[in-house]
């Protein structure tokens, strides 16, 4: 059986992506984001194509989304940023990212000895243990690989937050002197080598989203969603389609019924400024965008029952046209995709 629904992924842009970061490190060790399933185009192959340009650290969020990855290349390490939650299996080969002075302490009784990371929080106050109450005495006894943060404000270059979080993760990493210290994602690894430590952590810059400014125009696109057409139909001038009738034709032309809808992360956003490429022309979504069905006005191209639309989906554009993030746009694409590793 064939799905109505196509999601194209470039692995090979995904590798040169994360080569551009890579060079922009400097020292510093280059990992790569994969969390939910490495951010909706499949952790598996991501991370088996990433491996073979030299990428050795995978951060994930818990024990169970590492699972279901599967085994890692050899030479590669798991990291859950989570932590290590009550229930998860210490014997796992996973690098967890303590937050809290209650894992740190569930880990010293679960797993004496083992590796572990710790994030310190030194601003955002999402996870991470307050830079305010950060002590070298907490990392006692602690078989400590990484001590992270995370910047709240990286893809604003401007931000004063982000020279505040610098400082006072630099502080921390000068009075502890771990073997390793990360407090750079994808916009952070733009912010220049202040902000790269020992490692940073790429993410949405390494599937084509525009992290920072000075990313703009060098990083591939990697996803390509595309979706059968499954009716289409001459409608004249008045004519409404639609929930609500909330589009009107305003001349003869053809509408086009494509297979995908907000069910798929096409998302009701996009009916008032979403494209497809239909017969390698460029057409507006016609109406209001349902749960699994979205109309297009393909005026007179020469469309059928059977070809294909091709959105039109750089996140950066995505993401300016119909004001949602692009960590919404990638990570939302569903599941009745039919995934094609170019």
């Amino acid at each position: 059986m064939t799905s109505p629904l196509r999601l194209s992924i470039d692995l090979q842009a995904l590798a040169g992506n994360w080569r551009w970061f890579d060079a922009r490190s400097g020292a510093a060790e280059t990992g790569a984001a994969v969390k939910a399933d490495g951010y909706g185009l499949g952790a598996a192959a991501v991370i088996a194509r990433l491996a073979e340009e030299g990428c050795r650290d995978f951060y994930m969020t818990t024990y169970d989304e590492i699972a279901a990855a599967g085994p890692l290349p050899p030479g590669c390490t798991a990291y859950a940023l989570h932590g290590f939650r009550q229930g998860d299996d210490p014997r796992m080969p996973v690098v967890p990212v303590l937050n809290s002075k209650e894992q740190i302490a569930h880990w010293r009784q679960a797993a004496p000895g083992r590796a572990c990371d710790v994030m310190v929080d030194t601003g955002m106050n999402r996870l991470g243990i307050g830079w305010r109450e950060f002590t070298a005495d907490l990392l006692a006894g602690l078989n400590l690989r990484t001590l992270h943060s995370h910047l709240a404000c990286s893809d604003e270059p401007d931000s004063p937050m982000n020279t505040e979080q610098r400082t006072r993760f630099a502080g921390i990493v000068d009075a502890v002197r771990p073997a390793r210290a990360a407090l750079s994602g994808s916009g952070g690894a733009c912010l220049g080598r202040a902000y790269h430590f020992g490692a940073i952590r790429p993410g949405l810059g390494l599937y084509g989203g525009v992290p920072h400014p000075a990313a703009a125009g060098q990083l591939a696109s990697v996803a390509a969603p595309a979706a059968e057409i499954l009716q289409v139909r001459a409608v004249a001038a008045g004519e409404s389609a639609g929930y609500n009738a909330r589009w009107t034709a305003t001349r003869p032309t053809r509408l086009a019924t494509v297979n995908i809808g907000y069910a798929d992360g096409y998302l009701r956003a996009f009916s008032s400024c979403g494209e497809m490429l239909v017969q390698g022309r460029r057409c507006r979504v016609a109406g209001r965008i349902s749960m699994d069905l979205t109309i297009v006005d393909i005026g007179d191209a020469d469309a059928r029952p059977g070809d294909w639309a091709t959105l039109v989906y750089s996140l950066a554009d995505a993401a300016r046209i119909s004001g949602l993030s692009q960590y919404e746009l990638l990570t939302g694409l569903g599941h009745r995709y039919q995934r094609r590793y170019l």
